[in-house]
């Protein structure tokens, strides 16, 4: 009898991706298991050939061969002993737990640790604080990092030197033990070796078992010109040693940019706030302004209104990734006179009233503000 098409079985389309072909088995598996259906051969049967399909189009290589060939290209008598054939049992009536080990790991942890107990380790995050102009020019900074680092006296093996670690009994060294619950099967670590799949009976004194020691490392940081706050700069295999001989995590090393007494950052412009007299606004003046290269000059023409906005190009910050360099805008702050003299108060007085007895609009923005009134009192 002609076996059915595996995609009719699951009941997915060709073209389905992975996490849906594991959805429909497993959808399928809870309904046809023989531990829910006892003595249904029927219920049986689907199961198996649920299972089978499941087996193939979860697999890339054997999906690929059922694609191109049909159930011919994954058979196991015709692809037997043959790179890239159909290997391992058949589909036979297995436990839940070997059925869901590889649809449920992801969900109860399994995987975390390979087989020995070889884990990597944790990346860590430093916030590193930089001033403005050692963020826009680039610097190299040295910091202290606190971290779990490999023992050197028992070279993260845990066990005292001239002895070795033994396999866990309890989990056979995987690291993860099994609970079966009814017809579903949990994994979870296990708590004779705690994941590690060793049992060190003589333990090292210097880690007292652990394989790493808490250590603060001392580390050179170079700084790129043109970081922004909260840019990440990536130290690969500085964080935390690995268990078991696994790989040591990275450190990410966050900027913080400090408050300036000047200067604004806005991505790569700059922005500073220049004070003016209400003369050098009114009559026009050149005015001195700072930069982080130095002292540069602007030309305020007559006239000029509180908060008017001169641009310095290239006066800016240098991207760190483009290379493009941004923008210098000097904030106009006009500043009212104060503690003036006698003298000083008789001719603003006397110039308040000849601008007023002259009729001319000398006040553009009090003037059309005057002008909003009017048109919303009536």
């Amino acid at each position: 009898m002609a076996k059915q098409d595996y995609y009719e079985t699951l009941g997915v389309a060709r073209n389905a991706p992975e996490a849906e072909i594991k959805k429909a088995y497993r959808r399928l598996a809870m309904k046809f298991h023989p531990d829910r259906n006892p003595g249904d051969k029927s219920a049986e049967a689907k199961f198996k050939e649920a299972k089978e399909a499941y087996e193939i189009l979860s697999d890339q290589q054997k999906r690929t061969a059922y694609d191109q060939f049909g159930h011919a290209g994954v058979d196991p008598s015709a692809a037997a002993g043959a790179a890239g054939g159909f290997y391992g049992a058949g589909p036979g009536n297995a436990s839940f737990a070997d059925i869901f080990g590889d649809v449920f790991g992801d969900i109860f942890g399994g995987g975390a640790r390979t087989r020995g107990g070889a884990a990597r380790g944790s990346d860590l995050r430093y916030s590193l604080e930089l001033s403005l102009e050692d963020a826009v020019k680039g610097t190299e900074m040295r910091i202290r990092v606190p971290t779990l680092d490999t023992c050197d006296t028992c070279h993260g093996s845990g066990a005292k030197p001239g002895t070795q670690a033994t396999t866990c009994r309890t989990c056979g060294g995987y690291g993860q033990v099994r609970m079966q619950q009814g017809f579903f099967s949990i994994q979870q670590t296990c708590l004779t070796c705690r994941g590690s799949g060793k049992s060190i009976s003589d333990p090292c004194p210097a880690c007292h078992g652990q394989g790493r020691v808490q250590r603060t490392k001392t580390l050179s940081v170079k700084v790129p010109a043109g970081v922004d706050e909260g840019d990440q700069i990536r130290l690969a295999g500085e964080g935390e040693a690995g268990e078991g001989g696994g790989p040591a995590g990275d450190l990410y090393v966050q900027v913080r940019l400090k408050p300036h007494a000047v200067f604004k950052r806005d991505g790569d412009n700059l922005h500073c706030e220049v004070p003016v007299s209400f003369a050098q606004a009114t009559l026009g003046a050149e005015v001195e302004v700072p930069t982080l290269d130095g002292r540069a000059s602007i030309k305020v023409p007559a006239g000029t209104q509180s908060e008017k906005a001169f641009r310095l190009r290239g006066k800016g910050v240098r991207n760190v990734r483009s290379g493009a360099v941004g923008d210098l805008y000097c904030h106009v702050s006009i500043e009212t006179p104060v503690n003036l003299t006698p003298r000083q108060r008789e001719l603003l007085e006397e110039f308040e009233r000849l601008v007023k007895e002259g009729g001319a609009r000398h006040s553009p923005r009090e003037t059309s503000w005057l002008d909003k009134l009017k048109s919303l009192f009536g």
